[in-house]
């Protein structure tokens, strides 16, 4: 089972875990950079797109699995569309008895059937349902010569005093969050409606330990604010989030037009994107979303994130199927074909 970060890996396979009412590293185990816990009774292993691209590498013939899931598949990166070829690859060549399944909660399905067909039928779409408890969504646009933390601390403030439960904040990157929090500070350790304010924060570049301790359950007594990357947007449950405050705006690794090289490039989130935030606020009951754009800003916003193989640094692609023993990345099979002028300039 192949997921997109590291904190959705350790999550999904300890969520897998505790229904199985097993424990990590049995039943179900995973494996990421520096670190595995599987074990000789081990029937589903979860890893990261990384991972699993060196280990198919590695082994094409894939020993010992019967099948491959790729969740998340929606985010679109690089990693993934290349998960997907090199495992069509496999299927096709050496194990047509292997499975391949596609998870996604918001990807419009058919493209990817097509994809996974074979002799020209589509693969089967299964829809899988869940009870999801009534999201309000709230518009705060405010003014586009205010600065992005104060309006997020205005919003915070908001749902700290109109609101229950913690707060999730959906921010671009580390300094946002920073600036955020710089802003926040003094709301640390404050009475408000329902607890004591606690502040962290969820990015990537908090070590494992840290980020786990933000997903569990928090102490009785305390209403977190929670300043997050995209991170949380996905796979994850963040256990007393009953409010998100969404600013609209997404950070991704792309290549600049201007200069030919990648860039972070910082541009709104799409409309599922968006959905996927809000969604948060509606996992463990009646929640609440805030969006710092108006209502009419929300429909003019692109409906799904573009592929990172429509405008990301295509070196990646390159490199794996010259490894994989293919020298034209334009003959491996792929869901979006890659723009020959992005391989041109990889190469």
């Amino acid at each position: 089972m192949v997921e997109p970060r590291r904190l959705a890996v350790r999550t999904a396979a300890a969520r897998m875990s505790e229904m199985a009412g097993d424990s990590v590293g049995r039943s179900v185990g995973y494996s990421v950079r520096g670190e595995r816990r599987v074990g000789p009774g081990t029937r589903i292993e979860v890893v990261t797109e990384g991972l699993f691209l060196r280990r198919i590498q590695l082994d094409p013939t894939l020993e010992g699995v019967s099948a491959v899931l790729l969740d998340e598949f929606h985010e679109r990166s690089l990693a993934v569309d290349l998960a997907l070829a090199l495992t069509l690859d496999v299927r096709s060549a050496l194990r047509p008895d292997l499975r391949l399944l596609v998870m996604s909660a918001t990807i419009d399905p058919e493209p990817v059937a097509a994809v996974l067909g074979h002799g020209g039928d589509p693969a089967a779409v299964v829809a899988a349902t869940a009870p999801l408890f009534p999201v309000e969504t709230r518009y705060r646009p405010g003014s586009a010569h205010d600065r992005l933390e104060d309006r997020v601390t205005t919003v915070v403030r908001e749902a700290l005093r109109d609101d229950t439960g913690d707060v999730l904040v959906f921010l671009p990157g580390r300094g946002e969050i920073r600036r955020t929090r710089t802003i926040l500070d003094p709301l640390e350790a404050t009475a408000v409606p329902g607890g004591v304010v606690e502040l962290a924060e969820l990015h990537g570049s908090l070590s494992p330990d840290e980020q786990l301790h933000v997903v569990r359950s928090p102490e009785p007594g305390r209403r977190r604010v929670i300043l997050s990357t995209s991170l949380a947007e996905t796979s994850i449950t963040v256990p007393g989030v009953r409010v998100v405050v969404d600013a609209g705006r997404r950070r991704t690794q792309r290549v600049d037009p201007d200069t030919g090289l990648p860039a972070l490039l910082t541009g709104p989130v799409s409309r599922a994107g968006a959905d996927q935030r809000r969604g948060r606020a509606g996992r463990l009951g009646p929640g609440v979303a805030y969006r710092l754009w108006s209502e009419n800003d929300d429909r003019h916003r692109p409906a799904d994130e573009t592929p990172e193989m429509l405008d990301g640094d295509l070196t990646a692609l390159v490199r794996q199927p010259h490894a994989w023993g293919v020298d034209d990345p334009g003959e491996t099979g792929w869901l979006d074909v890659p723009p020959p002028i992005a391989v041109r300039s990889a190469k």
